[in-house]
């Protein structure tokens, strides 16, 4: 059985892009050496999936910063803004990404937005009347050289057209439908390009489609793809989904030409449903995606036995594949040299899965799988009793009641009482929690984790970052404070470290956006919290200052989404036993007299389910009660902040309000402050802090650019709720910038007040 695979994690082995990336933002390398460079990442990665007998390798799924913005470039979709700095090719695509502040001119970044239910960001295309689409990347048809010569055949991939089109933000009259013909032909012109060199599969995803579609959505694909498919040349075409399943256009997608149709089979619920009750035409490969690409367990070879032999029912031209891009998942367990053997035989890195398909795909060919030793070693690993499975703390789930999600007063009074308790003025300006990781404080962490420093030496460390960082925040003029959360790598890893249940990598780094990568912890047995946390440092910041210093904490949902989840319960279960350890750190919180504490839900809408119709049955009905678990016990004077990012929360904005918190701070700059209309419309009680200015991007905000988007928010926000602050944590920003920037945002709120008041 022939196997392929979307797409591959690009920062490689030991992350060599990013800090390639990163050396070219400090203008220490030039483009020329990231060429380099890249070619030699691409031609590893290339080879690494050839070695293990992969069938349908994919190219072109390499970028510098992010597919999307590929695809912006392909298109010739750039926006004028960034042509007219006058930059070359490069400079003018990290313009886009990262927005551009020098002499040639000032402008913000496009817009970032979650790609779909992961934790990977992707650029907002933006369309306005006068952009001509037409053909202007060769980028697909390079690299698919670049194999070739290696010896290696390819299928170029592109985020296809219909997808494209779905998520563009339009700046003008012209919509969607305005502009599908001339995507569909530039399309079209890339397959006869490649069809000159010889391509014999070009890969178009489209996960698009595996969301609620209109029929005019419906109609929008077909008249896309039949201009494309019924002009193309010889290059055959794969249309490939993930994330989900095609219930609402399975039939309309077999009706079309394609040359092969790939369909996840492990988040896509009612796949295997709809094979079997449409059937699947004879006359093409069905890329079946059979294992997680999403998460890092090993499958059970079992399942995908029994789920391929159901398969095969229908039709017998099938390709094994993971169920979307590797890109989600680290690169090797190979990098992984502390994990303990007991627990590294549980999984399965973007490497690992490789070699996955490689046995599958002998196994699957075989009419008795257990004749082969790679199968019933697979089945021993799921016949041993997990680690780590603790019966009081699972105990404690069962006896929750509605009341421990509940707080005793009710929000519009606990707004009054904090008023008169805090005394802050009308448009409080806070920042959402950390500060710049400078290279001392990296070093602080990385001595000790050496063991180059002891456990004392460290904190003291600490401290004399908070201490400045108090102080610093207090030069400035901020209202509301922060410690800077410099004893934390990241804001679920940090807590993760904390909890019993978890396991860590020491290198299993996962792409976020551009440079920016995570290390999701693992998920590994029940949670529980057998320490406080945060208490120390959050009560030595308060020490410092006469001002409130909010103690910092991750929610329980982002900690589950930001993490590998288990396979072996629900999320709900997981979400609710987080939620129990982090009620504990707020009420020790409270205790030790931290008075404001934001509990960070950055993540809430990310593992939303893509069909609307399983919001609540799937998600929401566990995700908002977890939270409301963390805050239930404290006072009426303990104000609870929570914040959220990058992504669209304008759909479940009545849901966000129903977590009871007293402040919500959310990303708004990127958006264009899209977000404060849905606010007013629904009438939101909770007070809430819009960004002023995106800290993904180096740019530094002017003042008057601040008290612009603070005028913007006054007509749809009561002075009374508006709190100010920046869209994020400042950690991945530079220490000048964000000095910068603050003082900018203090001066921009205090012209706005001196206008209210006056």
């Amino acid at each position: 059985m022939k196997s392929g695979v979307i797409g591959f994690p690009r920062m490689g082995r030991n992350r060599e892009l990013k800090f390639l990336l990163e050396k070219y933002f400090k203008g220490e390398v030039v483009g020329d050496e990231i060429s380099k460079a890249s070619k030699k990442l691409r031609s590893d990665h290339w080879n690494l999936q050839s070695n293990q007998g992969i069938d349908y390798i994919s190219s072109n799924d390499f970028s510098y910063y992010d597919g999307m913005l590929d695809t912006i470039v392909l298109l010739n979709a750039i926006p004028s803004q960034y042509r007219e700095l006058g930059l070359d090719e490069l400079g003018t695509y990290f313009a886009m990404a990262r927005g551009y502040q020098e002499k040639q001119g000032d402008v913000r970044a496009l817009a970032m937005k979650k790609w779909f239910n992961t934790n990977y960001h992707y650029m907002v295309p933006e369309l306005d009347d006068d952009m001509a689409i037409s053909l202007l990347s060769k980028k697909p048809i390079e690299e698919y050289q670049e194999a070739k010569k290696l010896g290696i055949e390819t299928k170029p991939v592109v985020i296809g057209g219909f997808t494209f089109l779905k998520l563009a933000r339009y700046l003008g009259k012209k919509k969607a439908e305005d502009f599908v013909d001339e995507v569909a032909d530039v399309y079209l012109s890339l397959l006869n390009e490649m069809n000159q060199i010889g391509v014999k599969w070009a890969q178009f995803d489209e996960p698009i489609l595996v969301t609620d579609l209109s029929e005019k959505d419906i109609a929008l694909f077909k008249r896309l793809y039949e201009r494309i498919l019924n002009n193309k040349s010889n290059v055959k075409v794969l249309l490939q989904t993930y994330f989900g399943d095609l219930r609402d256009c399975y039939d309309e997608v077999m009706e079309l030409p394609f040359n092969g149709v790939g369909i996840d089979f492990i988040e896509g619920k009612k796949s295997l449903e709809l094979l079997k009750k449409s059937g699947f035409p004879s006359d093409r490969l069905l890329f079946s995606g059979i294992i997680s690409g999403k998460n890092i367990w090993k499958s059970n070879y079992s399942n995908v036995n029994r789920l391929i032999l159901e398969i095969r029912k229908v039709t017998s031209n099938i390709v094994i594949q993971p169920s979307c891009s590797l890109l989600h998942v680290p690169f090797t367990l190979d990098s992984e040299f502390d994990m303990k053997d007991e627990v590294k035989q549980y999984f399965s890195f973007a490497t690992e899965k490789l070699k996955e398909l490689q046995e599958l795909s002998i196994i699957l060919e075989s009419n008795d799988c257990r004749a082969f030793a790679e199968y019933t070693n697979n089945q021993k690993l799921f016949q041993v009793k997990r680690l780590y499975e603790d019966e009081e703390v699972r105990q404690q789930i069962e006896n929750l009641t509605e009341e421990d999600f509940k707080r005793n007063t009710k929000r519009i009074e606990r707004e009054g009482i904090q008023k008169e308790i805090f005394s802050l003025p009308i448009l409080p300006t806070t920042t959402i929690g950390s500060f710049p990781q400078t290279a001392e404080v990296k070093a602080n962490r990385s001595k000790y984790r050496k063991g180059e420093i002891d456990k004392n030496t460290y904190d003291n460390n600490i401290k004399s970052f908070i201490k400045d960082c108090i102080k610093l925040q207090e030069d400035i003029g901020l209202d509301v404070l922060v410690h800077g959360e410099y004893e934390r790598n990241d804001m679920v890893e940090f807590f993760g470290e904390n909890l019993k249940g978890y396991v860590f990598t020491e290198n299993g780094w996962v792409q976020s956006y551009g440079t920016r990568c995570v290390k999701p912890p693992i998920i590994f047995g029940d949670i529980r919290r057998e320490k406080p946390i945060t208490v120390e440092y959050s009560t030595y910041a308060q020490s410092l200052t006469n001002k409130p210093v909010k103690g910092m904490l991750t929610g329980p949902v982002t900690i589950l989404n930001w993490s590998f989840p288990r396979e072996d319960i629900t999320l709900r279960a997981m979400a609710l036993q987080i939620g129990i350890a982090i009620q504990e750190e707020v009420n020790e919180l409270e205790a030790a007299g931290i008075q404001i504490i934001q509990i960070d839900e950055a993540a809430l809408k990310e593992k939303l389910p893509i069909r609307k119709q399983e919001w609540y049955s799937e998600y929401l009905d566990f995700a908002i009660p977890a939270f409301r678990l963390c805050h239930s016990k404290v006072q009426p004077e303990t104000q609870i902040h929570t914040h959220m990012c990058y992504s669209e929360f304008e759909e479940i904005i009545k849901e966000i309000d129903n977590l009871d918190a007293d402040v919500i701070s959310f990303e708004a700059s990127r958006s264009k402050l899209s977000i404060i209309q849905a606010l007013k419309d629904n009438n939101f009680e909770t007070e809430v802090g819009p960004g002023v200015y995106d800290i993904h991007s180096p740019r530094v905000p002017s003042v008057e650019e601040i008290v612009d988007a603070l005028k913007v928010m006054l007509t749809k926000i009561d002075k009374n709720k508006l709190w100010v602050n920046p869209d994020c944590g400042l950690k991945t920003r530079g220490l000048p910038e964000t000095v910068e920037s603050l003082k900018n945002l203090v001066k921009a709120t205090k012209i706005v007040r001196n206008n209210l008041e006056g």
